[in-house]
């Protein structure tokens, strides 16, 4: 079993590897007990691939939100029937949904901080606890240069909230390496990358970025930038 106290050996033995190095690494030692949380943008794509390509029974699943952008769930079909999987799909409780849309209103998001989070853990956080019940690790597509929230991440991290392994095999990628992959393995990609959106979330929250932007600037874009993450990469201090 790979717990928290490897960690600090883990990063050092995939310092100079790739992300199919570190991919096929936990993939092989958790089996199902590992899952990728895909959000469908250019970097979830490629790890997609990276995946199918070393076991396609793999465990892969979304959150869908109730407020996705109808392309994102083109792309769903569209990933599913190239790699011949079953993305898991993951959804908000209804009766949680209705309350808050009912007591703040449909687009409370806008309000202020904090009622933008109850949306993020009703819609987004409470299916992702639902997902990681059964879990020792979980892998995501976290780069970087994505924002300054992602600095200081690392390959292997503890993720606290949760009490998972959380692996982010491209941390170190560029945005040009993504694009690069997606180009040379024929990666099916969200429509709307071309459009000016880098990052793709629920389609109220997320809007296109004007050129010289950060590639999160879209997400969130009324709130300040430390405060652009919906919970799921909190990290301990």
């Amino acid at each position: 079993m790979i717990q928290k106290q490897n960690i600090a050996e883990l990063n050092q033995k995939f310092e100079n590897t790739s992300p199919q190095e570190v991919l096929q690494y936990f993939i092989s030692e958790l089996g199902n007990d590992i899952a990728f949380a895909s959000s469908l943008g250019a970097e979830d794509q490629v790890i997609t691939d990276m995946i199918c390509k070393i076991n396609p029974k793999a465990r892969i699943f979304t959150l869908d939100t109730g407020r996705l952008f109808p392309e994102t769930y083109t792309l769903i079909d569209k990933t599913n029937k190239k790699y011949g999987i079953k993305m898991e799909l993951f959804f908000p409780k209804n009766d949680l949904v209705e309350e808050m849309v009912s007591k703040e209103g449909v687009n409370l998001f806008y309000n202020g901080i904090e009622l933008r989070k109850m949306c993020c853990n009703i819609r987004k956080m409470e299916p992702l606890r639902r997902a990681f019940s059964s879990l020792q690790a979980w892998v995501c597509g976290l780069r970087k240069e994505q924002s300054v929230t992602r600095t200081d991440m690392q390959i292997v991290e503890w993720d606290e909230t949760n009490n998972l392994i959380k692996i982010n095999p491209l941390i170190n990628w560029s945005e040009a390496d993504v694009w690069n992959y997606i180009r040379e393995n024929n990666v099916p990609y969200h429509v709307l990358h071309d459009e000016g959106f880098p990052s793709i979330g629920c389609q109220p929250c997320t809007r296109a970025i004007e050129k010289g932007e950060n590639v999160r600037a879209g997400r969130w874009w009324w709130e300040s930038p430390e405060h652009k993450e919906c919970g799921l990469h909190r990290r301990s201090k």
